[in-house]
């Protein structure tokens, strides 16, 4: 289960701005299969979980319309301030866990017991959602777009 960070880093044509340099490296050396000229976007991992099936039925229910099929989703600002809520909820009172944020069985999705797991993983979505939205601009908007996928 991964959050990903899309930064757009090339600049508009119509702007006038052609003093754009995209440098890809890898182990100090120039990585000569990508084409610098034609980046669009670099990506961030933002957040990784294994078999936190609660935050994956989570953003299926919330972001995926339903749909668990292991595609790229958006997601807003406001979705991940609703998931941190009730992240935050849970540790406050864990007896509120499987009203709030209710395990989902499946291969591969791991226990479904509200246990010491279940509560790791909420404390890790609490960090990596309270990172990601400390980068925001002067506008109070996400740099960089949020999207969520899995895969099985």
């Amino acid at each position: 289960m991964y959050l990903e960070k899309r930064n757009y880093v090339k600049p508009w044509e119509h702007k006038g701005d052609d003093n754009f340099e995209v440098t890809v490296s890898q182990h100090g050396e120039p990585v000569s299969h990508i084409k610098p000229k034609r980046v669009s976007y670099v990506n961030e991992e933002v957040g990784y979980w294994r078999k936190a099936n609660h935050i994956h039925n989570w953003f299926v229910e919330n972001v995926q319309d339903g749909k668990d099929n292991c595609g790229d989703y958006w997601v807003s600002k406001e979705d991940l301030e609703k998931l941190l809520d009730l992240c935050k909820q849970i540790i406050e009172d864990p007896s509120k866990a499987e009203e709030l944020l209710p395990t989902r069985s499946g291969f591969f999705f791991g226990g479904t017991e509200y246990d010491e797991y279940y509560m790791n993983s909420i404390e890790h979505t609490i960090n990596i959602l309270e990172e990601t939205l400390s980068e925001v601009d002067e506008r109070g908007y996400l740099h960089g777009e949020i999207y969520y996928s899995s895969s099985w």
